[in-house]
């Protein structure tokens, strides 16, 4: 399914309004929280737009620090579900680090990660800072989000390569017939706007 692309104004500001954004924050949080205390919460969507399919990635950062990041490459959900359910995956089953504790979850920062459908993309094509790349061969798939070779001061070249090895590739892959496909992403939370 193809999403509608947003009107001009909507690009420069975001898709989605400041209430949406805290909104979406506020539910990644319930949602740690909820399951630490062994409660539920109500996954009904407030809006038509929150409740469209689409992929998305909740990042965990504790003390500066991540603490956890699980996301949906693809839109399987949702936006409001799959915030919820990457924001407990990120807590509890991102295999890098222990599950969050109750303790933590007060002091978590959160960073949400809403992305456009993949799209195939030419190495010579990708732009550090606006694409995030998804890279896949002979069944390995690794996927680096927009601001992560910005954020590590990468050039295109360590981009690629660095997504290859996520993928447990050799670091040319992407030269070697590799699938590359690029996405954007609108990036908000508590560590940015």
């Amino acid at each position: 399914m193809s999403l509608p692309r947003p009107s001009p104004a909507a690009v420069e500001s975001g898709e989605f309004s400041p209430d949406e954004r805290k909104l979406l924050v506020r539910l990644a949080h319930d949602a740690i929280v909820s399951a630490l205390e062994g409660r539920e919460i109500s996954l009904d969507p407030p809006s038509a737009h929150l409740a469209e399919p689409r992929g998305v990635f909740t990042s965990l950062y504790l003390h500066g620090e991540l603490r956890g990041c699980v996301g949906y490459v693809f839109a399987s959900c949702p936006l409001y579900r799959a915030v919820a359910e990457t924001a407990r995956a990120a807590a509890f089953d991102d295999n890098r680090f222990p599950p969050v504790t109750l303790e933590e979850a007060a002091a978590l920062e959160i960073e949400l990660s809403v992305l456009s459908p993949p799209r195939p993309i030419r190495a010579e094509d990708v732009e550090v800072g606006r694409h995030g790349l998804l890279i896949s061969m002979a069944g390995h798939r690794g996927l680096l989000l927009p601001q992560v070779p910005v954020e590590h001061g990468w050039d295109r070249l360590t981009f690629l390569e660095q997504t290859c090895r996520k993928a447990g590739l050799p670091r040319d892959a992407w030269q070697r017939g590799a699938n590359i496909e690029a996405f954007t992403a609108e990036v908000f939370g508590e560590k940015r706007g």
